[in-house]
């Protein structure tokens, strides 16, 4: 076990990042780590409903991603809007901070808006003269990654087949893979997370320990949490859900009977953190010194997943949100 944030690290090609998705949303790779048997597999999503047994609950998360970014009509301005308190205030990120100062104004789509106030942590609450339409002026907020701007076929699929709930920043990119086809034949079940900007900031301390985590809003159906708690075995997909369903856990209770569920959770899952509710988890492949890494370490052990790693590497999969996956059983 390590906390050290250099630990989490490793070598990747540029050339590996995927920058645009498959044409077919279920023809992705997807490696395979047993836990109990120490071993790494090489497989294919299409194979991914031959792991689950009869008594499984798929656990997704149904965020609608929002086109959050916008740009001033004088284009001097980049904001991302990251929640809205009523049809005219949010709260955004501000680029270049330095002109986003109290009493300075912004202009989108010939709607203005007045900073009121900067938070502690740089994020601007902007007032606007009139309620914005982030469909008619916003743009998908792609991660840097791709070094691309957002393009028609992002509004598709950089979404999951079962998106429902606005209000997501980035894509939960586990989900990506499936199609309606595929989803029908599994037990499933939907909880919802807004992935939020914490998604695009790196741990930029030492030691893991310190890392201060983002929040990030989450809401739990009663029925829901019940399937969950009968369950024989929880397979998420992904750490999105990973993290709301281990905030809730208590003892051995998947789901507390006192959980609150909804809310928002800013729990950091690394090593050595020993998980309470999911048994089993399907994710892309992360960002080196990430905390997503580390969330996946803590699950099968950093050592198994740096060398998953190296040879996801080795074996060209692709990496990141258009990338390949990896099932850790």
């Amino acid at each position: 076990m390590s906390l050290l944030t250099k630990d989490y690290d490793y070598h990747l090609p540029p050339e590996l990042i995927a920058s645009r998705p498959l044409p077919d949303r279920g023809a992705s790779r997807m490696l395979v780590i047993d836990r109990k048997s120490g071993t790494i597999s090489h497989s294919l999503f299409a194979e991914f409903a031959s792991q689950m047994q009869p008594d499984d609950l798929l656990v997704l998360n149904n965020t609608r991603v929002i086109p959050a970014r916008l740009f001033s009509d004088d284009r001097r301005t980049e904001l991302l809007c990251l929640d809205r308190t009523s049809p005219t205030l949010w709260r955004c990120l501000a680029k270049p901070g330095r002109r986003m100062k109290v009493g300075c104004s912004v202009t989108v789509g010939g709607i203005t808006g007045n900073v009121v106030e900067v938070l502690e942590n740089g994020d601007r609450i902007i007032n606007w003269d009139s309620a914005l339409d982030l469909d008619i002026h916003g743009h998908l907020a792609l991660p840097h990654y791709m070094r691309r701007e957002d393009e028609e076929f992002d509004k598709e699929r950089y979404q999951t087949v079962f998106a429902k709930e606005e209000g997501a920043i980035a894509a939960p990119t586990a989900g990506l893979h499936f199609t309606p086809e595929t989803l029908v034949k599994l037990n499933h079940d939907f909880i919802t997370l807004h992935v939020g900007v914490g998604t695009f900031r790196p741990v930029s301390v030492e030691h893991i320990g310190e890392h201060v985590m983002h929040s990030e809003k989450y809401s739990v159906s009663s029925d829901t949490a019940q399937r969950i708690n009968s369950a024989s075995r929880v397979l998420a997909v992904g750490t999105t859900v990973t993290r709301v369903l281990e905030s809730l856990a208590s003892g051995t209770n998947r789901i507390a009977p006192n959980a609150k569920l909804s809310g928002e959770t800013d729990i950091f899952l690394h090593p050595p953190y020993k998980f309470k509710s999911v048994d089993a988890l399907l994710t892309n492949f992360h960002l080196p010194q990430s905390t997503l890494i580390m969330l996946v370490s803590a699950f099968a052990g950093r050592e198994i997943v740096l060398e998953a790693y190296r040879q996801a590497v080795a074996e060209k999969y692709r990496f990141y949100s258009y990338g390949d996956c990896m099932l850790i059983l």
